[in-house]
């Protein structure tokens, strides 16, 4: 008896490791796999009403945001509920298919194999003719959904992902469909799924025009949904999934860290939770989740520079996408937000809009990201320069921070046209935003040495602000183009603030003059001088 009982409770033991989910850091997530919340929880009532409607739709959010959860599960529900058929279908595996002639012919095929795999009604192209690429597909499906029983629901996800000619002859036949379903049996509701709005869909309707824009041929859209990211109740919700199946529980402050740090980005929430299970604490499940847990968690994804990063970074790159970061970066004063790069940038879920309708990083990690990223190369090679090491800095456990920053206004005069120069031809063209960043790199040695940099970007601001922070002491600073005497006292009553906002006494203004018909003499100072009450050291630089 002893013996079976044995058996019984390994047998036990042992599905309970094989069952036990876990937070999803690479693809779709499935409730009987991982801890997740509810995709259709915000939007689900939303979406079916459309597809009640006979709605054609758009979803977009940036990658890694949940669009395939959601729509696997709303595929599932609606064919549960057995008054539609719901395919899901992925275009990604066509985007090399840029001309119709080879796209159109793909994306029937795509469509049969999905149908096939999903379990709905045989018979899709059987009598397709790939001659006649301008109809193939809506003649396919046309003649599908006139032999089913049930009208025809299709997720398009990836959609973005098809270009050029393919897309533009795509979306015609989906359109044509559309106008002639009264007639014609066709699909019931569409819906286009991917990072982008469908404005930013990327095909040439004609030379120079390289996003379909005012000229899409798709203009039948009712609406369009942006993926809205966790709230810190849903961070909650979801971590407190995993203390009841284990018992470890995420304190309070952690989960307060964790929504701060990455404002709900889902991700970001579920790599931080899969980081500090999995590997800091080893799923020793008796410790409990705390801040300082989540904060060593971030800093190790940072730096280990994922696939869902690159992939985001890889997008500082485009030109429309730099004409918003690196004003972010300066903290110029205007954008204007109506422009197809601002939409753009936003919906790659890189920049956000306040309700003071403050622009700014998504979050802390990406502006963290963004900064490592666009002088990724000049910390390397200043972390193989001895004579700028940290440790020369710090006097009795604290920062001389007029030291540093006497180093970085020499480093700066002998490097700073060759810096511009490569920060304009190598790095992504950020020639402009080269001071702030170079500077930054040359603080991230301080990163390296134990301390950590805040980071405060914000169009508008007209500033950066930085706040170094090592050991018990903490050090703000603030990064300004000079444009006139009238920028060092702007400047001087936004870093007493700043200071007074970080609770400390002393502040940092670093004054970057691009005039080049001055001087070094007349650019290099240090000047003590007051601001609310604060000390403030002017660095000219």
């Amino acid at each position: 008896m002893r013996a079976i009982l044995f058996l019984i409770y390994v047998s036990f033991s042992i599905l309970s490791i094989m069952t036990q989910k876990y937070f999803n850091i690479a693809g779709p997530c499935s409730p009987n796999e991982h801890y997740m919340l509810d995709p259709l929880r915000n939007i689900g009532k939303e979406l079916i009403d459309l597809i009640n409607s006979k709605h054609y739709f758009v979803i977009h959010a940036a990658r890694q945001s949940g669009k395939t959860t959601l729509l696997k599960e709303l595929t599932r529900k609606i064919n549960a509920e057995n008054e539609y058929y719901a395919l899901y279908c992925s275009l990604e595996v066509l985007q090399a298919f840029a001309e119709p002639e080879k796209g159109i012919p793909e994306i029937v095929q795509k469509l049969e194999s999905c149908i096939r795999k999903q379990g709905l009604p045989k018979g899709f192209a059987k009598d397709a003719d790939y001659n006649n690429i301008s109809n193939v597909l809506n003649d396919s499906l046309a003649d599908y959904c006139k032999g089913l029983d049930k009208p025809l629901v299709i997720f398009f996800d990836e959609a973005d992902c098809l270009s050029n000619g393919t897309l533009i002859t795509f979306l015609r036949q989906l359109r044509n469909g559309y106008i002639d379903r009264a007639d014609i049996p066709f699909v019931r509701s569409v819906a286009l799924v991917g990072m982008r709005n469908i404005r930013d869909y990327k095909a040439k309707i004609r030379e120079g025009n390289e996003t379909l824009g005012s000229a899409s041929p798709f203009n039948i859209v009712a609406k369009t949904f942006n993926l809205e990211n966790f709230t810190k109740e849903d961070v909650a919700k979801l971590y407190n999934q995993h203390t009841q199946e284990t018992g470890q529980i995420f304190e309070a402050k952690a989960v307060d860290y964790v929504f701060e740090q990455t404002q709900g980005q889902p991700w970001l929430v579920n790599a931080i939770a899969y980081e500090a299970i999995e590997q800091i604490l080893q799923k020793d499940y008796s410790k409990p989740i705390t801040a300082e847990i989540a904060e060593q968690a971030i800093h190790n994804i940072v730096l280990a520079r994922g696939t869902h990063f690159d992939s985001l970074m890889e997008r500082l790159k485009e030109p429309r996408v730099r004409r918003v970061i690196e004003p972010l970066i300066l903290g110029d004063s205007f954008i204007d937000r109506s422009s197809d790069d601002f939409l753009y940038t936003k919906d790659l879920g890189l920049i956000k809009e306040d309700k003071e309708k403050v622009i700014s990083p998504s979050n802390p990690i990406y502006a963290e990201i963004m900064a490592r990223a666009l002088s990724w190369n000049i910390q390397a090679e200043l972390m193989s320069k001895r004579e700028y090491d940290i440790p020369k800095y710090i006097k009795n456990g604290k920062i001389d921070i007029n030291h540093l920053l006497s180093e970085f206004q020499d480093f700066w005069r002998k490097n700073s046209e060759i810096y511009k120069e490569r920060f304009k031809v190598a790095i992504f063209d950020y020639a402009e935003a080269a001071p702030h960043l170079v500077l930054q790199a040359f603080l991230q040695r301080v990163i390296n040495g134990g301390g950590k940099i805040h980071r405060e970007f914000a169009i508008g601001s007209g500033r950066a602000d930085l706040c170094i922070e090592y050991g018990d002491y903490d050090y703000p600073i603030e990064l300004k183009i000079f444009d006139g005497p009238s920028s060092v006292s702007e400047g001087l009553v936004q870093l007493g603030k700043y200071v007074e906002r970080c609770k400390c006494n002393e502040g940092w203004l670093v004054m970057f003059d691009r005039d080049v018909k001055k001087s070094w003499e007349d650019k290099i100072y240090m000047k003590e001088t007051a601001a609310n009450g604060k000390k403030i050291t002017v660095v000219g630089c």
